[in-house]
């Protein structure tokens, strides 16, 4: 293979001034040869330029492909249809009486191949000054005459938007039948760019409506590589984001066919649409694109799909006679809403018949040969061998109407800016730009409709929703919706089933009820399972996440609303409260009792042994023990949890010191008995007082002290219950509380071994066995309290405390005071001296004892 010839700067500059004539032409040859050494040089920088070099290459051969005179082998049967609109469009204001009296209009006419550099070649020639070839350059262009007053065309956006910044700049009206580009919506761009259709964005949220109402979310969106696919690959997108349509790929499929790598990127698509499992493929593209993703779907074998399109496939002949099309699924789409041109096919019909005449044939190559050197193009050879029949089922379908109204706006136009009356047009020069005006604000008549350009320069007229209806390997368009202001779908007509007979699904995510959430799943963001509202959250929308209640509310899972916490605290009217308060009137009933037979028989020897008044003064704080259980019931406060444990051990201190002064008593007589005359005069008598005051006296500056380091409070919990407030008194201080109930703990330790090992004849009354009943009690119930004190956080807190305070104070009653309390009602024999004032005395073994160590002298009674 020979090396590519290398790069000579001197050739370039050579053929680019070489192209030039001195008439201001460009000479294609030598321009071509200036731009292929220009494109050695590109490659020779490398990777950095490889861009630009391979799209200036791509152009160059296109170029030299229709200097050699190459077209398409296939004829497109549309373009032609379009082309014969125009000329339907143009005879009827020539030959009308009333439009343009007296004003022939005439037309250039050209293929643009739909390839820029084809377009531009024609565009350029617009240009020219009239009667001339060369293009003027001035600084004012109002007074500029080019070769035409107005263009129509093309049909293609990405075309228009090449063209249409040339003509404005020239200040030319350009009116297309087909470009839909939302770009060219913009008017401060392309001022004197207007089209008989409307822009992408209303058909857009055509598709977008179309899918949202069939409940399609799982979509893919593939667009042709060109200004209509990307951008309306854009516009579709940007919409659907706002519709909750979730997008499985977005794939771009080539234009130029001829390029090796597009087979691969088709392939690469369809390979796309299988792994996802797609269903549903919105296709933005023209009519030569999309039969090759067709073809290649069909080569591949994909199964039957929905496949949504517009009318720049749908109602061309290039995609529907593909072979075997109709086993690609269900194709569907919309298509502007235009009405039939009255007379237009006999006007085609009229006109093959002419062709096929030999007058005619002899009349066209007579014009032929006095074309002007300056005309472009070539022979359309496969015009030659079009019929009739071909072009017949094309005809019936086409959308004419926008290349009519186009033709239309501009002779109106004309009709304004000349003056015309309804019988004459008065002969005077008209420029382009004067149109602009009426092409702005006058309304036309087109069609036997009213039209009328918008503020963006286009024409608003709605689209039909169509579905391709096979039957017996025809082809029919049935119309089943249409959109306006809003969409209308007959779905009785639509027969949605692929394979199986089943309607196709197209869900990635369903619709989220009230209370649900969107959980994504997978790779893309918009798939998602609907999931509850865990509790204390709610969703009244369909969204992504749950909305956390206040903390003073709550909500159930799947909630819409939150709710007001109820507050929990330890109810007067429950069942635990009152059961509670049940045993409390029991015990306070039974201390109540105690307290009265000991009143009543206070100078009696079992009261007087018992301890006289410091044994009431203990049923007293036994029962203010008891009523202290009601500050645990109701709604708590802060004074409340302050005043609670102070009373608690207060109360229990009280008790402890006078059994604390009777176990004294006891331990001296049996344990110290030669002691005992020293000090038992200290713990009888009104000295018994002081000595509760001062048992009593460390409590009360351990309060004080719990006061100092902190005292319990109230906290409001809102965790530990899933619907209510729970209201509780919490330790602020352990060590002020382990200070307050050990000292009770210490004192009723003294009690329980003063009194434990006491023992006592049969015949006397054994005092030390009820106290050490008493404590070993308060022992067991004070080790459960604590452990479960501390544990719990709940109401169940405060029914701790008052069963701990209702167990220690019957333990009390039972083991001390209800065996007197027995003694004093039913054996009132046994209540005597002999039997209680020397019981706490200890018998001696035998009578040697007795002799050598007289009895010491019993307590005296109080």
């Amino acid at each position: 293979m020979a090396a590519p010839a290398a790069f000579s700067l001197r050739e370039v500059l050579g053929a680019f001034r070489g192209c030039v004539t001195e008439r201001r032409e460009v000479l294609l040859e030598p321009y071509l040869r200036g731009w292929r050494g220009l494109i050695r040089f590109l490659h020779s920088l490398g990777a950095v330029f490889s861009f630009i070099s391979r799209d200036a290459e791509a152009k160059v051969q296109l170029m030299e492909g229709y200097c050699r005179g190459e077209r398409r082998e296939r004829l497109h049967v549309d373009g032609l249809i379009w082309a014969l609109g125009m000329k339907f469009a143009i005879d009827q204001i020539n030959n009308s009486t009333s439009l343009l009296p007296g004003v022939k209009l005439g037309y250039d006419m050209y293929d643009t191949c739909f390839e820029p550099a084809v377009t531009l070649q024609p565009s350029l020639l617009f240009l020219t000054q009239n009667s001339t070839t060369g293009i003027g350059v001035l600084c004012n262009y109002s007074d500029y005459q080019p070769r035409v007053t107005a263009v129509i065309g093309p049909y293609m956006s990405s075309l228009c938007l090449l063209t249409a910044k040339l003509f404005s700049f020239f200040w030319i009206p350009q009116v297309s039948y087909g470009a839909t580009s939302e770009k060219l919506s913009n008017t401060e761009l392309y001022p004197t760019f207007y089209r008989a259709v409307p822009s992408d964005k209303s058909l857009m949220e055509a598709v977008v409506l179309l899918l949202t109402k069939l409940g399609w979310n799982w979509i893919a969106v593939i667009g042709s590589d060109d200004e209509y696919g990307r951008g309306a690959q854009e516009q579709f997108l940007n919409i659907a984001e706002n519709h909750s349509i979730c997008i499985a790929f977005e794939g771009i499929i080539p234009t130029d066919l001829a390029d090796p790598n597009a087979k691969h990127y088709l392939e690469y698509t369809i390979n796309l649409i299988n792994s996802t499992q797609v269903n549903i493929i919105v296709l933005f593209s023209h009519s030569l694109s999309a039969q090759a993703l067709l073809e290649h779907s069909i080569r591949m074998g994909l199964s039957k799909r929905v496949w949504i399109g517009t009318e720049t496939w749908l109602l061309s002949d290039i995609a529907t006679s593909i072979p075997n099309i109709q086993s690609i699924g269900i194709v569907l789409g919309f298509i502007m809403k235009t009405s039939p041109l009255p007379g237009f096919q006999d006007y085609v019909a009229h006109l093959f018949t002419s062709v096929e005449q030999e007058d005619f044939c002899q009349e066209s190559r007579e014009l032929n040969q006095h074309l002007s050197p300056d005309t472009l193009g070539t022979r359309c050879r496969q015009c030659d061998h079009v019929s009739l029949q071909a072009v017949l089922p094309s005809l019936s379908r086409a959308q004419v109407e926008p290349v009519h109204v186009a033709v239309y706006s501009v002779a109106h136009a004309l009709h304004r800016a000349l003056g015309c009356t309804q019988h004459q047009c008065p002969r005077a020069p008209i420029r382009p730009w004067q149109l602009l005006q009426f092409l702005d604000t006058f309304p036309f008549e087109a069609n036997g409709q009213q039209f009328r350009f918008d503020q963006s320069h286009g024409i608003s007229s709605g689209y039909k929703l169509i579905f391709w209806s096979w039957e017996n390997d025809t082809l029919q368009y049935l119309f089943v919706g249409d959109y306006g202001e809003s969409l209308y779908i007959n779905e009785s007509q639509m027969e949605l089933h692929t394979k199986d007979f089943k309607e196709p699904t197209a869900e990635c995510f369903k619709q989220c009820k009230p209370g649900q959430v969107r959980q994504t799943k997978g790779f893309h963001h918009c798939c998602y399972d609907c999931t509850d509202c865990p509790e204390n959250t709610w969703n009244a929308k369909d969204s992504s996440t749950c909305t956390p209640c206040l903390q003073h509310q709550w909500s159930p899972a799947r909630s819409t609303r939150c709710y007001d916490r109820s507050e929990r605290y330890l109810f007067w009217t429950e069942p635990l409260t009152i059961a509670l308060l049940t045993l409390m009137s029991i015990t306070m009933s039974l201390a109540c009792l105690a307290a009265v037979l000991f009143l009543k028989n206070l100078e009696t020897p079992l009261v007087q042994a018992s301890g006289g008044k410091l044994s009431l003064f203990a049923l007293l704080t036994l029962l203010l023990l008891c009523l202290s259980c009601c500050l645990y019931i109701g709604k708590p406060s802060s004074n409340i949890c302050m005043i609670q444990p102070m009373v608690y051990v207060l109360c229990l201190s009280a008790c402890f010191s006078t059994f604390f002064i009777k176990s004294l008593e006891i331990t001296l007589v049996t344990e110290f008995p030669h002691c005992a005359p020293t000090f038992l005069h200290w713990l009888t008598q009104r000295r018994a007082w002081l000595l509760v005051a001062l048992c009593l006296l460390p409590e009360c500056l351990i309060c004080l002290g719990y006061l100092y380091l902190g005292p319990d409070y109230l906290v409001v919990d809102y965790k530990s219950l899933p619907t209510e407030v729970l209201l509780l008194c919490n330790t602020e201080s352990w060590f002020a509380f382990a200070l307050m109930h050990g000292y009770n703990g210490c004192l009723g330790s003294a009690c329980f071994l003063c009194t434990f090992m006491v023992e006592t004849s049969a015949k006397k009354y054994n005092f030390a066995r009820g106290i050490t009943f008493a404590f070993l009690i308060y022992f067991i119930v004070f080790i459960f309290f604590v452990a479960v004190f501390v544990t719990l956080k709940t109401i169940l807190r405060s029914v701790a405390q008052i069963g701990t305070m209702l167990v220690i104070s019957l333990g009390i009653l039972v083991t001390y005071y209800i065996p007197k309390c027995y003694i004093i009602m039913l054996k009132p024999h046994l209540n005597t001296v002999d039997y209680f004032q020397n019981s706490i005395e200890e018998e001696p073994e035998d009578s040697s004892t007795r002799d050598n160590n007289p009895d010491p002298p019993s307590p005296a009674p109080q």
